[in-house]
């Protein structure tokens, strides 16, 4: 999205990093290649599997239940922000060979301090929340596998362990090779349910113009829907994923930026693609399903009311891929900004002046074998299951909730501060279009950061 001068397609510089496809010289390495093209997209893939969980698509359910097609111009904007935050964070990695928690920590203190107070405080409850999401739609497929009083738990706990030996006994190759088939299937049962309830693509074509319900908070509403559109940490994981890949320099750019778009294409067909079913499968039968994950078993009964047992079970598929992409997505990429952020305290103590952190490092996949990268992933798997079974402490809940809602403006005005500073080369600092779309994200998440933090029940906090 940045006005910048192109100067990427002929680096000389050379990568160690194999399993990119961009062509190998004769000493091994991997070299840039001269254009970009679709057969490089990787970590974009990655970020829009992750970035899309089951509670993104209840919401779009919900706002076509609501508002039929009204708000599909909301949707849409909520794709070209993400692109413009997912862009901006891999232009810092690959035009300066830094990651974004060291540029984070070139900031000030304070970063690094919300930083770690986030990903431990968030880290915990997300992993329970996640392993329950891709249990709901394994208990809905097989029933009988567990007594009914047992619930979703051992479901709950079998994705996360499975999730965890997963990333700690694959390097990135083949995790992304994984999260494309996944995305595979989600592509295919979401669109195949947007075509089976006939959308009328008239109404459809008439929600492009941005036009507001005539209901009370619909302001409020369609900001919450622009900013849940498929990101939260997982778009500043995004750099880290491009390095893993093997791109660490603005010889990339151009293959970022392809990749960086294929992403939020394909996070819009997702929500597109709800937001039809929500509004002639839910709006026109006036039908209400539950908030959150549970919402999504609620459509699985009227699916199968209305169009059968194998469209149901097909949508429970694609269900779990959402789900269960969203939690391996997260236990990958957190994981690895994690150590990031090890790794440069550690240099640290070692030396005040410590040398950068750099995306070279990420991408040799050392990072993904190291200490800091697995006790995150444990963190992540192990005490979340002590929240299954004695419920979520309301407390952190509400921590939880306000940490999670403070980090997209976090992350939109500390973009827009990097990309604006000397710390980026000039040529690749942000141009009139990138500042107009980092600020619109920043305004849009200050928003709604402050109502996420005004809903929260205070006065039982203390």
């Amino acid at each position: 999205m940045a006005e910048t001068r192109d100067t990427t397609g002929t680096g000389p510089e050379e990568h160690t990093n194999k399993g990119n496809g961009a062509g190998t010289a004769a000493d091994g390495s991997v070299s840039p290649p001269r254009k970009s093209s679709w057969k490089y997209i990787g970590p974009g893939i990655v970020v829009a599997a992750t970035g899309v969980g089951a509670g993104d698509l209840v919401a779009t359910l919900v706002a076509g239940s609501n508002f039929g097609y009204t708000l599909l111009w909301a949707a849409v904007l909520g794709c070209i922000v993400k692109i413009s935050l997912a862009e901006a964070g891999g232009r810092w990695h690959l035009s300066t060979g830094r990651t974004l928690f060291d540029g984070w920590a070139s900031l000030g203190r304070w970063t690094t301090a919300f930083f770690v107070v986030y990903v431990v405080i968030w880290g915990f409850v997300y992993g329970a929340a996640a392993m329950s999401s891709s249990a709901l739609p394994l208990q809905a497929l097989f029933p009988d596998v567990f007594p009914a009083e047992w619930s979703i738990k051992p479901w709950a706990i079998i994705c996360g362990l499975v999730g965890l030996a997963f990333v700690w006994f694959n390097k990135y190759e083949v995790f992304e090779k994984v999260m494309t088939v996944l995305v595979g299937v989600m592509f295919v049962v979401t669109v195949y349910l947007a075509i089976r309830v006939t959308p009328n693509l008239g109404d459809a074509f008439a929600g492009l113009l941005p036009v507001l319900p005539d209901e009370k908070d619909s302001v409020l509403n369609t900001l919450g829907l622009i900013g849940g559109v498929g990101g939260t940490i997982t778009l500043a994981a995004y750099g880290y994923w491009v390095n893993a890949k093997g791109w660490t320099n603005t010889s990339w750019m151009k293959v970022m930026r392809l990749d960086n778009r294929v992403a939020y294409i394909t996070t819009g067909v997702f929500v597109i693609a709800m937001l039809f079913v929500g509004a002639e499968l839910l709006h026109a039968s006036h039908t209400a399903i539950a908030s959150g994950d549970k919402g999504l078993i609620d459509l699985t009964a009227i699916l199968d009311d209305e169009y059968g047992t194998a469209t149901a079970k097909l949508f429970l598929v694609g269900f779990f891929a959402t789900s269960f992409t969203s939690l391996i997505g997260v236990w990958h990429g957190v994981s690895l900004m994690f150590a990031d952020f090890v790794e440069r305290y550690r240099k640290q103590r070692v030396r005040k002046d410590a040398a950068a952190v750099t995306g070279e490092e990420v991408a040799s996949g050392r990072r993904e074998k190291s200490l800091p990268f697995r006790a995150y992933l444990l963190w992540l798997t192990f005490p979340p299951i002590i929240l299954l079974f004695q419920g979520q402490p309301f407390r952190l809940v509400i921590l939880y909730g306000v940490l999670g809602a403070a980090f997209m403006p976090f992350l939109a005005l500390t973009l827009m501060w990097l990309l604006n500073s000397s710390r980026t080369p000039r040529e690749w600092r942000n141009g009139i279009l990138s500042n107009a779309m980092l600020t619109i994200a920043g305004l849009l998440f200050v928003v709604l950061c402050v109502k996420q933090i005004w809903d929260q029940p205070w006065s039982e906090f203390f």
